[in-house]
């Protein structure tokens, strides 16, 4: 049984962040992580084409700043290095290959008991901690929707998580489930590859540039969000003219303000819209059923496919392994409290990175769960 004062759940951006923030107040802790590597969505989940959607000033850790050459939007590439630089720089050695089994809270002694899977060396692990803090992330879990008749499709089915580059399928008739950044930049790609593509967009959305996104961020700070967000509205028309005849409607809720109550992005576009309206991506809307290689979308719509890519996004998984967390998380292992609030619940109980505020969320959560433990433990000890 090992003692612990902090044990990690995660060593993705989250856990990092977590783990730097701790050792600039000297609280011992241990990180635990299921995979072989740090950051494991960004290294091995995703696309080759990716870069960060929000400018660099949003998106870094704490204490440890981009190099000053950095671009504006960073790649995927760089990210990584960044992130092995950070692991570096505060000497983070996370426990690979160690998966958390369960953990509960011991009202007795008031700690957290965990017993996790050494899986290198197929042993149990148990460790006893007075804080605990979930940051296996809101990504840990592919996420396909149900849909009649999936089961018998011919063709391939590929979640984005699996998902490279659009090299590989040229010439293949590709469906894209998801109107997202993640999917409408897929469907982006597989079109610059010769793919023949359509794109799956069921709900209102808002498309945004980079630029404006940046814009918004910096005005929110000055301005309230729907004074920016009016703002943010008249300029993508101007941009990108009226979209619903191509299938694509406005959510009603401006775009600073959904992000702020629903944590759901605008889309930022890389091109996709062009494409979209010269005709050679094609929008559908939802998909009725599936019959061998044949998508029935609800107006009746057959269309045969060679393959289907589900950018429907992530789950999290803490409630499979997270026992007493119900001050903390809900039925879908996220947070039950609202942002800013939602980081911290009971017994010693935190979360970083669940709030769906992106890196500049998880920075702001490791320095809060670090403050709120350093000051915890001041006043046991004062």
């Amino acid at each position: 049984m090992d003692n612990v004062v902090v044990l990690i759940v995660g060593a993705g951006p989250a856990g990092l962040a977590t783990a730097a923030c701790l050792s600039q107040f000297s609280i011992p802790y241990v990180i635990v992580e299921r995979e072989s590597c740090s950051a494991s969505l960004w290294r091995n989940r995703a696309y080759d084409r990716l870069k960060l959607h929000l400018a660099k000033e949003f998106c870094e850790l704490p204490h440890m700043s981009y190099p000053v050459d950095a671009p504006t939007y960073i790649p995927k590439t760089m990210l990584v290095m960044y992130l092995d630089d950070y692991v570096e720089h505060f000497n983070i050695q996370p426990k690979y290959l160690t998966s958390v089994e369960s953990s509960t809270y011991d009202n007795e002694k008031k700690c957290w008991s965990i017993v996790t899977h050494d899986m290198a060396k197929s042993t149990i692990v148990k460790f006893t901690a007075k804080f605990l803090v979930v940051a296996s992330g809101e990504n840990s879990a592919e996420n396909i929707p149900m849909i009649p008749g999936l089961q018998s499709f011919s063709g391939d089915v590929l979640h984005s998580s699996s998902y490279k580059s659009g090299k590989s399928y040229s010439r293949m008739n590709v469906l894209v489930v998801g109107s997202g950044n993640s999917g409408m930049e897929i469907a982006y790609d597989l079109a610059t590859h010769g793919c023949n593509t359509s794109i799956v967009i069921r709900s209102p959305i808002h498309v945004m540039t980079k630029e404006l996104i940046r814009l918004g961020m910096t005005l929110a700070h000055r301005l309230p969000l729907n004074l920016v967000d009016n703002l943010l509205l008249m300029a993508a028309k101007l941009i990108f003219g009226d979209l619903s005849r191509h299938g694509i409607t406005t959510s009603t809720m401006g775009p600073m303000i959904l992000k702020s109550k629903t944590g759901r992005y605008a889309v930022i576009d890389v091109g996709t819209v062009g494409l979209i309206k010269k005709g050679i991506i094609k929008v559908h809307g939802s998909i009725s059923k599936i019959m061998g290689d044949m998508v029935e979308f609800q107006c009746s719509k057959k269309i045969s496919f060679d393959m289907i890519v589900f950018a429907t996004g992530y789950k999290s998984t803490a409630n499979i392994w997270l026992k007493n967390g119900e001050s903390m998380l809900n039925g879908n292992g996220l947070p039950i409290k609202e942002y800013p609030n939602h980081w911290k619940g009971e017994n010693g109980l935190y979360c970083a990175g669940l709030a769906r505020r992106g890196l500049a969320g998880i920075a702001a959560d490791a320095k809060n769960i670090a403050n709120d433990i350093k000051s915890v433990i001041g006043a046991m000890s004062g």
